[in-house]
């Protein structure tokens, strides 16, 4: 029997793993079962190539628990080791042995998918262990080696008896790392990490129900057998090319991935690049609506088909961080323990690879069948709006494809907006002029007299919006947008017709008069406008400057980055000189009866924009029944 020290750069390795290397003690297995891994493909490749004369078969790899020694098993068929291997890659910290691998064949290894990198992921084992054994029997023709280690540099290694090619890594876990050794828990970690593994994984065994014997009678129970339990898809679509997938296998692939997720995706796009770096994935739209929250850290990033993590900040734009899927690049740097990323070109690169195939899929939905992109668009508008105002390239693209829908559900482009409202919606800079709504109830006055007028006007609700119209008239020459509520549609409406007032100029002072009597000034600046006698007499329109950048702040913007604490409450009161009940206000001869109307008509004005609530409210209502009295 041999024995020695572990040949490690500082002074005892075993504390600084347990402690600071591994954020997360459950990632050991993931750990071990990738070594397995990595072993079977190895003697995959070797046979494939014809380096090595065995019977490949169909390895798998097996986890066991023995609750009563306190000892985990993961068992493979892959490569095994030589006691002089177990020397060089398991005594040697930090030497990694599928690297040194990848590097002997790097041209014929390229697509085996060994995993490499990690030569300090056995030793992650010692989180959970306090003694660790190794059983392995080389592919070559060289007696079996145990090798265990209590958790210290020290060792013994010896010869084994083991006959049939493979290795077996024993765990005896320690007694605060019990979790370890229930079902339950290994269960959920395979699941978890090892969902998508290239080799088979076995964990115990299940039940399955046979059909029955033609003989059989209807109430005699279904034969069953018990089967191996295989935890694992070694194929999953991602792996595959996409015209070997129907859409039915993308779905189906969909429900693997999210189980209790009862609602289809949209669609998908297939991710599948081989230089400058290798990526391969598949990314769903699901349906979105207008939260922007809720959906985040469903995307997974797999490292040759094991998980690594589902916080792809980085590696996928922030804006695309609401789709869901599977992203998986060997090439993703990572730190040793997998589970952050490390500063690097290659991610700046796979992002922007990503951000091109988005637009890419997006631009070829909408050409290809504009119709369901148009039905398609109010769930997922909120990520390309997102990306329009956060990634300048994907905005460059969206312009192609971003559809503006109208309050009466009618889609442009924007190219195709211009065109339509341009001998119609100007001001009197000669600037084009958008209109839009922002809730079809709560602006409905608004819309049906801009409409009246031959207005289009559009329906932008996402919650982002304030921020995509500053962008867009930033990008975008002698255009503005306004919001119809708002006061820069009074420049637009006065345009078209000169309406002369009823009220003369000395009417129009005093009745301005009498109106500021009553209206609150610190709320509202009064104007006096001609308008058609149909229109009504009360209109609160809000500055729209103001109205913008409290909105940007209420989702992020505006308020912090120029520091201006929060918007003051400020509106414009439009009074149509030209409407009969501002004529009977104007006749009223009684103070008290004048204030009255004054109120009611304002109160009314303000009702119709939810700005009256509380006490305001409550008087209101009483006024009305003692009016209606």
């Amino acid at each position: 029997m041999a024995t020695g020290s572990i040949n490690v750069s500082v002074e005892n390795i075993f504390p600084l793993i347990k402690k600071f290397l591994y954020s997360d003690h459950e990632i050991f297995l993931r750990e071990l079962i990738s070594n397995a891994t990595d072993a079977t493909l190895k003697l995959k490749h070797l046979t494939s190539i014809g380096e090595v004369n065995v019977e490949y078969g169909d390895p798998r790899i097996e986890i066991k628990i023995d609750k009563e020694k306190k000892q985990l098993h993961i068992i493979d068929q892959g490569i095994g080791m030589t006691a002089e291997e177990v020397e060089k890659y398991i005594n040697q910290v930090a030497f990694s042995g599928a690297e040194e691998f990848l590097e002997k064949y790097k041209d014929s290894a390229k697509d085996s998918g060994i995993i490499g990198h990690f030569g300090l992921g056995f030793y992650s084992a010692f989180m959970v262990a306090e003694k660790v054994e190794i059983i392995t029997k080389s592919y070559k023709d060289e007696p079996a080696a145990h090798w265990i280690c209590d958790g210290s540099p020290t060792y013994s290694l010896e010869a084994h008896d083991k006959t049939e090619r493979g290795t077996e890594i024993i765990l005896h876990i320690s007694e605060e790392d019990t979790e370890f050794l229930e079902d339950s828990r290994i269960n959920e970690l395979l699941v978890k990490y090892n969902k998508f593994m290239p080799v088979a994984i076995k964990f115990g065994t299940k039940t399955e129900t046979l059909p029955k014997p033609e003989d059989a009678k209807e109430e005699d129970p279904a034969p069953t057998q018990e089967v191996d339990n295989i935890i694992n898809n070694p194929n999953p679509a991602w792996t595959k090319q996409p015209t070997d997938l129907k859409d039915e296998d993308y779905k189906g692939f969909y429900r693997e991935l999210y189980p209790m997720q009862f609602e289809e995706p949209l669609f998908n796009i297939h991710l599948n690049v081989d230089y400058p770096f290798n990526l391969t994935g598949i990314l769903y739209f699901p349906k979105l609506g207008q939260d922007m929250s809720m959906q985040k850290d469903r995307i997974q990033l797999y490292q040759n088909q094991v998980f690594v993590t589902d916080n792809v900040e980085g590696i996928v734009p922030e804006f695309l961080t609401m789709l869901r899927g599977v992203i998986d690049s060997p090439d993703i740097p990572l730190n040793v323990s997998r589970s952050y990323l490390q500063a690097d070109g290659n991610v700046k690169k796979i992002s922007s690879y990503i951000t091109r195939k988005v637009a890419d899929k997006l631009s070829s939905l909408f050409k290809n069948d504009r119709a369901d992109f148009e039905q398609k668009w109010n769930d997922i508008k909120v990520v390309i709006e997102y990306g329009m105002l956060s990634e300048d390239k994907f905005f460059e693209k969206a312009e192609k494809f971003a559809v503006y829908p109208t309050v009466d559900d009618t889609f442009f482009t924007f190219e195709e907006l211009q065109e339509k409202i341009k001998d119609t919606q100007t001001d009197k800079d000669g600037k084009l002029v958008i209109l839009y709504a922002s809730n079809k109830d709560d602006q409905h006055s608004y819309i049906t007299a801009a409409k009246d007028k031959g207005y289009e006007v559009l329906l932008l609700d996402s919650p982002i919006v304030s921020h995509l119209i500053q962008k867009l008239e930033a990008s975008k020459e002698n255009i503005s947008f306004a919001r119809v509520d708002g006061d820069h549609i009074d420049n637009l409406i006065k345009k078209d017709e000169e309406t002369i007032s009823k009220l003369s100029d000395e009417e129009k002072e005093a009745l301005k008069t009498d109106l500021e009597k009553v209206v609150p000034k610190e709320k509202y600046t009064v104007q006096l406008e001609a308008m058609d006698s149909n229109a009504s007499p009360f209109i609160i329109t809000q500055p729209e400057f103001m109205r913008r950048m409290k909105e940007m702040q209420q989702t992020g913007g505006g308020g912090g980055m120029f520091g201006m604490g929060a918007m003051p409450e400020m509106y414009n009161l439009i009074v149509n000189t030209n409407h009969e009940l501002i004529g009977q206000i104007k006749d009223t001869k009684t103070d008290k009866k004048k204030e009255r109307l004054i109120k009611q008509s304002l109160d009314l004005a303000r009702l119709s924009q939810n700005l009256l609530k509380g006490e305001e409210l409550t008087d209101f209502i009483k006024r009305s029944y003692e009016m209606i009295k």
